[in-house]
């Protein structure tokens, strides 16, 4: 048995221990060298990483090339369903020689990967390579999968950490942490992690009447960085920022992920935080990354992750200097037991031409507009982004609203849920409505429902806009953020 079956083990069994057990193997297993926690080839990669951040486009693009070619050569030869497509089209993988011809392939959909699951798996891994995941999606239908152990893993964490490290968080150092995502925690005010040396904040505990005891416990344990959900993290600087909550004077930085993070949300982090907000894009699927840098809010797009295209609604490629919405198709380079070629992620993205000023030259997106579930559709029948309908506006009221949800079963109509703080007023309601309606011209019919609490998801997660409609780009026109934000 493998090092990494023996490590695998460990983590089950460690997942599942009393809580003494946990403290004290987890203090063991930190002092270990990350060589052996996290495989060689986490350390491999992250060197590697070090050094390509730096090439040129044209050698990234290169390195791509080589990739995908290994990718398909495997995937023909070893991955049924990819076997099929390509007999099916009269292709083999050597007809695929630069990016451009990717758009010979089909994309591969969420639907494809359930009625194809075992067809999609390397026929040259054996089953005990297998690491099953599952993700939830905005559809609320769960998609399983299989992951490569030992490897797909560990690949995520060093791309992951090495974007992190640009913000000078270094989880290498065991810099202390706050994580507060929808993570079931024995403690009602959090549980200390010894592997991570990090504090886990439930965000199912994060009510009215728990906010300030979730901010005391986060300034007891003086923590350099917080992950969180942003619309979770949205909740707790509302409250700072009503109540003149001051902030965590450790506190360095605040990555965000998992969810789209609107600018507005960015904007009241850094406000209540004081301190540099950064959010990265990624999914379970592992077919595309991207994140922040230490110059711009622009996503960078790792090209050693993978190939990502930004497709218009008419199917062709979003170019570089077309600063328009477009589905992100991607395929990944760090799971060949189950691969994922150009696949549907269901997320929009907006392109920006150029290179960041911070010297590396992957592509950028301006913006992720989330997926095809977040967009309000009014009764002429276009799609609007949540950004253009709310975030880009710069609402006064946001400051009197404890929680916002949208909710959309009609076309051209929407209800807002809205939990009130003491302030808000009729004139809020005006606003709200007002900037809305100018923003679609009038197309769309606002009610407002106030409750005393919106519900989150399984995942913990305040979901912003329950979409109850078949949303689809490419059916409807769209519109996006016309502000400068």
């Amino acid at each position: 048995m493998a090092i990494e079956d023996y490590l695998y083990k460990f983590k089950n069994l460690y997942r599942k221990s009393s809580w003494w057990f946990k403290n004290s193997a987890g203090w063991v297993y930190s002092r270990l060298p990350m060589r052996i926690r996290y495989g060689k080839i986490y350390k491999e990669y992250r060197a590697f990483l070090e050094e390509s951040q730096w090439w040129s486009c044209e050698r990234l693009q290169e390195w791509q090339l080589q990739q995908l070619n290994k990718l398909l050569n495997h995937a023909y030869e070893n991955v049924p369903y990819y076997r099929r497509v390509f007999d099916e089209r009269g292709l083999k993988p050597n007809d695929i020689q630069d990016f451009n011809d990717l758009q010979k392939l089909p994309y591969l959909t969420r639907d494809l990967v359930r009625e194809n699951l075992e067809d999609l798996v390397a026929r040259n891994y054996p089953k005990s390579k297998r690491l099953f995941f599952a993700t939830g999606g905005s559809t609320g239908i769960p998609l399983g999968f299989y992951w490569e152990k030992g490897r797909t893993r560990s690949l995520e964490r060093a791309f992951m950490w090495r974007q992190w490290s640009w913000m000078g968080y270094e989880p290498e150092r065991r810099n202390r942490t706050v994580v507060l995502r929808g993570l079931l925690t024995r403690n009602p005010l959090g549980d200390y992690d010894p592997i991570e040396n990090s504090l886990i904040l439930s965000s199912y505990n994060l009510r009215e009447d728990t906010l300030e005891r979730y901010i005391q416990r986060i300034r007891n344990f003086k923590p350099v960085s917080m992950q969180a959900y942003p619309s979770v993290i949205t909740i707790l600087a509302g409250y700072m920022l009503r109540n003149s909550v001051p902030p965590i004077d450790s506190l360095k930085v605040i990555l965000c992920g998992s969810e789209n993070l609107f600018p507005q949300q960015r904007e009241l982090i850094e406000r209540a935080f004081q301190c540099r907000v950064f959010s990265w894009y990624g999914q379970g699927e592992c077919v595309s990354l991207a994140g922040n840098c230490e110059r711009s809010n622009d996503y960078h797009i790792f090209s050693e992750y993978g190939i990502t295209e930004i497709i218009d609604a008419d199917g062709n490629p979003v170019l570089e200097d077309q600063e328009s919405p477009g589905k992100i198709v991607a395929t990944g380079f760090n799971n060949y037991l189950m691969p994922f070629v150009r696949y549907e992620t269901g997320d929009i993205g907006v392109r920006t031409p150029g290179t960041c000023s911070c010297g590396r030259n992957y592509p950028l997106l301006k913006r992720i507009e989330g997926r095809e579930q977040e967009y309000i559709l009014t009764k002429d029948a276009r799609i609007v982004s949540l950004t253009g309908l709310i975030f880009g506006l710069h609402f006064s009221a946001f400051q009197r609203i404890k929680q916002m949800q949208l909710v959309q079963e009609k076309k051209g109509s929407i209800m807002i849920n809205i939990v009130k703080a003491d302030n808000y007023s009729a004139e809020d309601e005006e606003e709200i409505s007002v900037k809305m309606q100018d923003a679609v011209e009038g197309t769309l019919d606002i009610e407002f429902n106030y409750v005393d609490d919106i519900r989150r998801t399984e995942r913990g997660k305040h979901k912003f806009l329950i979409q109850k409609l078949p949303i689809r780009f490419g059916l409807y026109s769209f519109q996006g953020d016309s502000s400068e934000s």
